[in-house]
C-alpha cells in the first residue's frame, strides 16, 4: 500500500499536463454576422426571374439577441459576474445551472413571433407623403442652421426625386440620385432647390440648405390669395393662376399645393396646361408668382384708382389703392389685363334639355 501510494505522489508530481486549444471550424465560426445576414437576405439572379417581373417578399434581418441573456444559452448556466451577482445572501455564488422559466420561454415565443408582424408606421400622417412608396410630399424638417440664422418656423417638402445615371469610363455606368425641394415659412418665403449626390439622404439634405439660401418672398393679398389672375409659362409648360374668395381653398395640382402651403396661400386655382413634369411646373408656378403685382403698384404704373367690388358692399365700388402724385389718368387706353377670360377646359358644361321633358314632368 506504501508503495503503491509512493508510486502515486510520484506520477503527480512528475507528470505534466497540458492543454491544446482546438477550434472547430465550421460556416458559422468563419463568416462575420453582416457575411451570413447578408446570405440569408440577399436575392440572386434566380430568385427575381422565379418572380416573374414581381417583386419578391424581402426577407428581413433578426436580431436574435432580443430576449436573449448573456451567458445563459440554451443549456442556462449561471455565471457569477456575468449573469448572476457575485455574492449573493452572504455567499459566493459558484457556477451552477438555472431551474426552467416558463416564462421566459414563452417571452421568446412572442418576440419571435413579432418578427413576422408587419410594423406600425412612426411617421405622421401628414408626413408621409403623397403615396406610401414615394418621397414625394414627405417633410424633411427645417435646414440645418447657418451663422446668424437658425430658420426658425421653416418647414422642407420633397416635390421630385429620380435616379439619374452617368456612363464613365472608369467606373462604367454611375448611379446618383437627383432631389429636388422646397422651403418655406408659410408667411411669404419660399424658395426652391436641386440636390445631387450617390446617396438618396445626402441628396435631400444638400437640395433643402440649398434651398434655404435661395429664398425669394411672395406677395399675397390679406394674407391669403394673389392680388390678380396670372398666366406663366416654362418651356413646354404653360400654369393659368386665378384669385379666389376665402374659404375657397387650394384647387390646383399636388406640387402646387405644397407649394402654397409652404408659402402661406390658402386659396388658389390654377391648372397646368401641357407638360406636367415638376421639373418644368415648378419654375413655371415661380415664375408666375413673381411676376404679379400688388395694387399699389398697379395704381402707380397705370396713373389710375384700382377699386374692388364686394357682395357686402352691393355696386359700390371700394378703392383699394390710389396712384402715389401726379395726375390721374381718367381711361386706361389698354385692356384690363390683369383678369384672365375663362378657357373651353374651365367653362363649366351647359346641361343639355331632354327631348323627353314636356311641361308639368319632372326629370333628375
Amino acid at each position: 500500500m506504501a508503495g503503491t501510494s509512493c508510486c502515486h505522489s510520484l506520477n503527480q508530481s512528475t507528470a505534466a499536463v497540458s492543454f491544446i486549444p482546438k477550434r472547430y471550424n465550421s460556416f458559422f465560426n468563419t463568416f462575420t454576422s453582416d457575411q451570413l445576414w447578408k446570405s440569408m437576405t440577399a436575392l440572386t439572379g434566380k430568385a427575381h426571374k422565379k418572380a416573374r417581373g414581381k417583386r419578391p417578399q424581402r426577407r428581413r434581418r433578426k436580431d436574435l439577441n432580443k430576449g436573449q441573456i448573456i451567458g445563459e444559452g440554451q443549456a442556462r448556466m449561471a455565471w457569477p459576474g456575468l449573469n448572476t451577482p457575485i455574492i449573493k445572501n452572504n455567499q459566493v455564488q459558484v457556477i451552477h445551472k438555472k431551474d426552467v422559466d416558463p416564462e421566459r420561454e414563452e417571452m421568446l415565443r412572442k418576440v419571435r413571433e413579432d418578427w413576422d408582424k408587419r410594423r406600425k408606421r412612426i411617421t405622421a400622417p401628414e408626413d408621409r407623403g403623397w403615396t406610401s412608396k414615394s418621397w414625394g410630399g414627405r417633410g424633411l424638417g427645417p435646414p440645418d442652421p447657418i451663422p446668424g440664422e437658425d430658420f426658425e418656423g421653416f418647414e422642407s417638402k420633397v416635390l421630385h426625386v429620380r435616379r439619374v445615371f452617368n456612363m464613365t469610363a472608369k467606373v462604367g455606368r454611375k448611379r446618383s440620385i437627383s432631389a429636388l425641394v422646397a422651403v418655406g415659412n408659410k408667411q411669404g418665403a419660399i424658395g426652391y432647390a436641386y440636390g445631387k449626390a450617390p446617396d438618396m439622404m445626402a441628396a435631400l439634405r444638400k437640395a433643402k440648405n440649398k434651398a434655404a439660401n435661395h429664398l425669394v418672398y411672395i406677395e399675397k393679398y390679406k394674407d391669403d390669395t394673389l392680388f390678380h389672375d396670372v398666366e406663366s409659362t416654362f418651356r413646354r409648360t404653360r400654369i393659368r393662376m386665378k384669385t379666389q374668395n376665402k374659404g375657397y381653398g387650394l384647387r390646383c395640382h399636388r406640387v402646387l399645393i405644397e407649394i402654397c402651403k409652404l408659402a402661406g396661400i390658402k386659396d388658389l386655382y390654377a391648372r397646368i396646361y401641357g407638360s406636367k413634369n415638376p421639373v418644368n411646373v415648378i419654375p413655371a408656378f415661380f415664375n408666375g408668382l413673381l411676376e404679379q403685382e400688388t395694387h399699389q403698384q398697379i395704381a402707380d404704373r397705370t396713373k389710375m384708382h384700382v377699386v374692388e367690388f364686394r357682395d357686402e358692399c352691393g355696386p359700390l365700388p371700394i378703392v383699394v389703392a390710389s396712384p402715389k402724385g401726379g395726375a390721374i389718368q381718367e381711361s386706361l387706353g389698354t385692356d384690363w389685363d390683369k383678369e384672365l377670360p375663362l378657357e373651353w377646359k374651365e367653362e363649366r358644361p351647359r346641361p343639355k334639355p331632354s327631348p323627353f321633358a314636356r311641361e308639368g314632368i319632372l326629370t333628375f
